[in-house]
């Protein structure tokens, strides 16, 4: 098979495990993000060239807090594990202060802030990301949510590229990505919006003017993040971050767009729900 048969096939295999994923219910949801974050976890830090296990002990702790906050919390029980998600949480967090200070790096500033960098890159995202389809008036799980915003994304992803690519000419930042137009960018802008303005009609998880700003806020933040991506990769002289998904490259280069965006999106739709 050539590139774009893989490329449209496992796009599509892609694109139908997290519309499948959150019709079934949080719990499968939870299961296919958790699985993503891993492996994105796993080629950033390739990436940063990092050999750490704390990352993965922090990635494993927060998404677990993710998960019980959005668990009704009213049995003693299930505050109770929260408490102890978070100490765990907080303690592994810090104790990497203490595996820098006591082991035999050279360079512990960089250390730490390489495993920092990847809390807030990408296991903060991830985390975050678990919990957005909780903030409508309803606080449930809304499968909706989930799929406008990831309609939304996609819009962006493919006018952006198809446009940038027939009629593009001035480029956007091109010593981070050669490819990134300004015509793709207002393309995948206009495409965007319009494809809220269809879910403010025909969706009523959120309010109109909620699905419009989540359009803007995915158009713009999707394509900071490819482009802080399209940076990392750069300095590591790297074309894709792994090549896990055949056509793709890997699970960063797949979903960089959403990784960034979605802590925008939390706090939006956190702020104005």
């Amino acid at each position: 098979m050539n590139n774009f048969t893989n490329r449209l096939i496992f796009g599509f295999l892609y694109g139908a495990l997290i519309i499948a994923s959150s019709y079934f219910g949080p719990y499968y949801f939870y299961g296919l993000f958790f699985i993503f974050m891993l492996f994105s976890l796993y080629e950033f830090l390739k990436i940063i060239e990092i050999k750490s296990v704390y990352p993965y002990i922090l990635a494993v702790t927060s998404f677990i807090s993710a998960i019980l906050s959005n668990i009704n919390s009213a049995k003693i029980e299930d505050v109770l594990i929260q408490k102890i998600i978070v100490s765990i949480f907080t303690f592994a967090m810090f104790f990497t202060f203490i595996s820098a200070l006591v082991s035999s790096r050279k360079i512990a500033i960089q250390y730490l802030g390489k495993i920092f960098l990847s809390l807030i890159y990408v296991i903060i995202p991830f985390s975050l990301l678990i919990k957005i389809p909780y903030l409508n008036f309803n606080h449930d799980f809304d499968f909706m949510i989930v799929l406008g915003i990831f309609i939304l994304i996609w819009s962006n992803d493919v006018f952006a590229f198809f446009i940038g690519k027939n009629f593009g000419k001035h480029k956007l930042i091109e010593r981070v990505s050669p490819n990134k137009t300004i015509e793709g960018f207002v393309g995948g802008f206009i495409f965007t919006f319009i494809a809220g303005f269809l879910m403010s009609k025909y969706c009523d998880s959120l309010l109109s003017y909620q699905w419009l700003a989540l359009a803007i806020i995915v158009s713009v933040f999707g394509v900071l993040g490819d482009l802080i991506e399209s940076m990392f990769k750069r300095q590591a002289k790297l074309k894709d971050s792994s090549n896990f998904i055949p056509g793709h490259g890997g699970f960063l280069d797949r979903l960089d767009s959403i990784i960034f965006a979605s802590p925008f999106i939390f706090l939006y739709l956190f702020l104005t729900i």
